[in-house]
């Protein structure tokens, strides 16, 4: 097997560890394929994962975030069947699962609903006021860099 190592691309970075992270973790083959999921973007942020979750009831599902991962988890119960009970063919899976997502530091969890049997959880992309983009004024009348330099250098001589 062979193994990728992204250290080279982090020789001349300062503070990206969870990236490189994040490249790892993405590099490992344990991908889960039950349930089915969909990530969406609605919006410029505005984001929501929708998991089929069909045959749990909403006490059997929690959606729990730590330390900016996402974590959806369902188990069953003590199942109460019949006995007498004989599938000739058993074809929906209601296994325990955990689901896991890792969230940008700006990402919040609005809220989660179960919904037509899948479970929706709603997330919003909350830009902090230094991290938006903003208009810089042009003001010709301002001194420049360099002139206040030079004077703060000729007081001090």
């Amino acid at each position: 097997m062979n193994t990728l190592s992204l250290s080279p691309l982090f020789r001349r970075s300062v503070g990206f560890d969870r990236l490189n992270d994040l490249f790892e973790s993405s590099l490992q083959n344990d991908v889960p394929s039950y349930p089915p999921y969909n990530v969406e973007k609605h919006g410029d942020n505005d984001y929501r994962i929708a998991v089929a979750t069909a045959g749990f009831a909403e006490q059997e599902l929690d959606v729990n975030v730590e330390k900016r991962v996402l974590t959806i988890t369902a188990g069953k119960g003590e199942r109460q069947d019949d006995d007498s009970v004989q599938y000739l063919h058993q074809g929906i899976a209601q296994r325990a699962f955990k689901l896991s997502f890792r969230l940008d530091e700006n990402i919040e969890v609005q809220g989660a609903r179960l919904e037509n049997g899948l479970l929706i959880v709603d997330l919003l992309r909350v830009i902090p006021e230094e991290q938006r983009p903003r208009q810089i004024p042009i003001n010709g009348s301002q001194r420049r860099l360099t002139e206040t330099q030079s004077s703060a250098e000729t007081v001090t001589a």
